[in-house]
């Protein structure tokens, strides 16, 4: 890990780990809780957090900092996390598992013909420095999962897609283009930018009650770099994860870095919302999976929040009734959490982080 993203990573979790537990309702615990638990790698915290409580993302509300720990808001491999309880209140903190260092005798210098190290029968000592590989602290959730969501794919507007160049044809007569081939396209006149994103329209995602359109998907399909404006304009495909085809445009690719540090939090605006997709063409949706909320920064969603998945219930015949076309909905039922991690101005894509029962678009989403 980066140096500059270890000391970001330790300032955000000594942030959130300093939460005030007063300001906070009542903790549950897991029922079956451990009394303490050493962290393994490839924990995360919301995987700890899960074995302690009933609902994870509470985890700050619980944790007392260990001063007697160099930095008590960074978790690692080989950390005891210890539950005890202050006044009927649940508390988790890190054991002190750190024992006084030996001072051990500087080894000594081999002796060197021709040197000034050996002088008759003494020996010149001199302290070496050992080297221990520091073991990186566990990250809040699986990056993993998420890693190639967090810059791609898009989520853009009409208008933008639009405007936006698009692919007329390739050099070298191909009819399909992949990294080391030219691409010829209009039009891209002048500004900065040398680089460029290759995407291709997809389908509108739409509010799940209203229907109305929220922005369209914009897959990623390759990387490019300018070589020539003009109109047509000339980029060279450097990567790409699809083959491109004529039609696909062009957006100027972003140059922030991606958040990769994510706290659970719940949200402070109520939402009431539903899955619209899901990424990665999978059919079934559970643990992991990506998916897409109709709820995006202009209803107050942000990076960390965590929502409440309901299974919908479904509108049934009542068969009791002489009525034929009696029919009744059932209740929504709690089917898992997930936590958003990128969000637009209208959608926003979150993580599954937990799957009680099946799963599936159009299923409701909701404070926790």
């Amino acid at each position: 890990m980066p140096k500059s993203l270890h000391k970001l990573t330790g300032f955000f979790l000594g942030l959130i780990f300093s939460c005030s537990a007063a300001a906070a309702g009542h903790v549950t615990l897991n029922p079956d809780h451990p009394d303490r638990y050493t962290v393994v790698r490839g924990d995360t915290l919301w995987d700890i957090a899960e074995r302690f409580l009933n609902e994870p993302w509470r985890w700050p509300d619980v944790w007392q900092v260990n001063p007697q720990i160099a930095n008590p808001h960074l978790i690692y491999p080989g950390d005891t996390i210890v539950l005890s309880f202050i006044d009927g209140k649940p508390q988790l903190s890190i054991a002190d598992n750190s024992a006084p260092a030996m001072e051990t005798a500087p080894e000594p210098e081999p002796e060197l013909p021709g040197s000034d190290q050996a002088i008759g029968s003494l020996v010149k000592l001199s302290p070496r420095v050992r080297t221990a590989a520091i073991p990186k602290a566990i990250p809040a959730i699986p990056i993993d999962a998420v890693q190639q969501f967090l810059t791609r794919p898009y989520v853009a507007d009409r208008a933008q897609l639009d405007r936006a160049p698009y692919v007329v044809d390739f050099a070298d007569e191909h009819i399909a283009a992949g990294p080391g081939n030219k691409a010829y396209v209009r039009a891209i006149r002048g500004g900065n930018k040398t680089k460029f994103d290759v995407v291709r329209p997809g389908k509108p995602y739409r509010d799940a009650d209203t229907g109305e359109i929220l922005g369209y998907e914009a897959l990623y399909i390759a990387a490019s770099e300018l070589e020539r404006t003009g109109d047509p304009a000339t980029v060279l495909l450097t990567s790409s994860e699809l083959e491109v085809l004529k039609g696909d445009r062009l957006l100027k690719s972003k140059e922030d870095k991606p958040l990769v540090a994510f706290f659970p939090k719940p949200p402070k605006r109520k939402i009431f919302g539903s899955i619209i997709g899901v990424l990665n063409g999978v059919s079934q949706i559970g643990q992991y999976n990506i998916v897409v909320v109709d709820k995006g920064q202009a209803n107050g969603l942000e990076s960390g929040h965590v929502l409440a998945i309901d299974r919908r219930g479904e509108v049934v015949r009542d068969n009791v009734s002489p009525n034929p076309r009696d029919r009744i909905k059932l209740p929504n039922e709690r089917a898992g959490t997930l936590m958003i991690f990128r969000t637009f101005p209208r959608v926003s894509f979150g993580l599954v982080m937990r799957a009680t029962k099946a799963i599936h678009v159009y299923d409701r989403v909701r404070n926790p």
